[in-house]
């Protein structure tokens, strides 16, 4: 005998706005080719976020440790910290994938604008604190959606509601 489906979860998660940012970005080091694909790492030169419940700036110092994958699938792997307004520390652990087209992520390679609707950039960022005033954030599943810039990279957080 089998065991009967499950019934359907009655609640639908949906999406809020926590925040949007702008990552500064350093050129990229190219390792080379890994065993895992083509590895690169991007420093983070800084930035700033802003949404309904915190703001402030991302301080330098963190890197994405990317690797292309041989389908073309950049793995993301960002890690960073951001500073709130009022002194707090955040730190984020950001993994995510990006691709598309060949002759779209090869546009964006070379540091040109492209339609952020013409590719894929998806991560899910996790939040650690310590603060007590956005301890929540520790609570938190988190969706963004990424658009690559020649400089930086705009990153649009949601909380999975």
């Amino acid at each position: 005998m089998t065991n009967p489906p499950a019934p359907p979860v009655s609640v639908t998660p949906g999406l809020r706005l926590l925040y949007s940012s702008r990552v500064g970005i350093a050129t990229p080091h190219q390792l080379g080719r890994s065993p895992y694909g083509e590895r690169r790492i991007i420093n983070i030169s800084g930035g700033e976020f802003a949404g309904p419940r915190l703001s402030g700036r991302i301080l330098p110092g963190g890197a994405d440790w990317q690797v292309v994958r041989d389908d073309g699938v950049a793995e993301v792997d960002a890690r960073y910290t951001l500073e709130t307004g009022e002194g707090d520390l955040i730190y984020v652990s950001d993994w995510g994938l990006r691709y598309g087209p060949a002759d779209v992520i090869q546009r964006l390679s070379r540091g040109e604008d492209v339609d952020p609707g013409s590719y894929y950039f998806r991560t899910t960022p996790r939040f650690e604190t310590g603060s007590q005033r956005y301890d929540w954030l520790n609570r938190m599943v988190a969706v963004a959606v990424g658009e690559r810039r020649r400089n930086e990279v705009v990153i649009t957080v949601y909380e999975v509601t």
